[in-house]
């Protein structure tokens, strides 16, 4: 198994580096071949234009996409990141990558929220129809009563805190990399 992260800084680690990554911490307990293909501030269009260098050519069995809140910061039309977002996945199927969607990450800024909530609607509903597995990583800023935990974001309430990459790794059900292989 080869399984290549494709994101944007919260993928990567930010501000801390890769080593303090949710990447990092599924590749330790994974204990197989993890590159980690985040690069700070990168759009879905940077992604587009570098997946097939970044994922194509390095031959993974999985992918793991995560974007879109750069997109929505730059204000980016929603029908260019699904569209971003649906070639991507598109192009690793025909090369029969195994195919993970992660949703992005809550913002303390609800104008950015409200974009991310319909991002993650159209992830959930893309994953039903081509039966993909989601990993929810919001999920891992909100309490049960759905009030933002804002102690796991950095101050620009965008970029997780360490705990909060831990709460994200926590987030990861293992058994969806032993059920695809």
């Amino acid at each position: 198994m080869k399984i290549v992260c494709l994101g944007d800084s919260i993928t990567w680690g930010f501000p801390f580096g890769p080593q303090d990554s949710w990447v990092a911490m599924l590749q330790k307990e994974l204990q197989v071949e993890i590159i980690n293909r985040g690069i700070n501030g990168n759009t879905t269009s940077d992604m587009l234009h570098r997946f097939d260098r970044h994922v194509l050519q390095v031959g993974p069995t999985h992918l793991i996409l995560m974007g879109g809140i750069n997109d929505v910061v730059g204000q980016e039309s929603y029908e260019v990141i699904v569209r971003n977002l649906q070639m991507m996945i598109d192009k690793a199927l025909a090369a029969g990558i195994i195919v993970i969607l992660g949703t992005p990450t809550a913002v303390d800024y609800a104008p950015w929220e409200r974009s991310l909530m319909r991002l993650r609607d159209w992830i959930h509903q893309t994953a039903d129809q081509l039966q993909l597995k989601v990993i929810d990583f919001h999920q891992a800023f909100y309490d049960s009563q759905g009030q933002l935990l804002t102690e796991l974001l950095l101050p620009d309430g965008g970029h997780p805190a360490r705990s909060g990459y831990q709460a994200m790794f926590e987030q990861i059900d293992l058994s969806i990399f032993a059920s695809s292989d």
